[in-house]
């Protein structure tokens, strides 16, 4: 299993689009294949940060997921409007 902890820091005035871009980006994923739990979460105590929170069956499945357009879609807003910092962690 891959556990993936993306957090993200937006620009100012851009975290509403960038949470906007995370919340869809979410429900599409829920039906990909491989995917054992992905979900945004908002920081409790930072206005202008939240975290995606992924868990994923292998490397094809979240390879897969990251080639998908709504991935390069999403991810691409996203990025337009702040920094996003990944922590991975593989359990075999």
């Amino acid at each position: 299993m891959i556990r993936l902890n993306c957090f993200f820091q937006a620009k100012e005035g851009q975290y509403d689009r960038a949470l906007e871009a995370a919340i869809a980006l979410v429900a599409k994923t829920q039906s990909h294949a491989g995917m054992v739990s992905y979900d945004v979460f908002e920081s409790a105590t930072r206005p202008d940060v939240f975290t995606f929170i992924e868990t994923w069956a292998d490397q094809a499945a979240l390879d897969a997921h990251s080639a998908t357009p709504e991935f390069k879609e999403y991810v691409g807003i996203i990025l337009e409007c702040g920094e996003m910092k990944i922590e991975q962690m593989v359990k075999e």
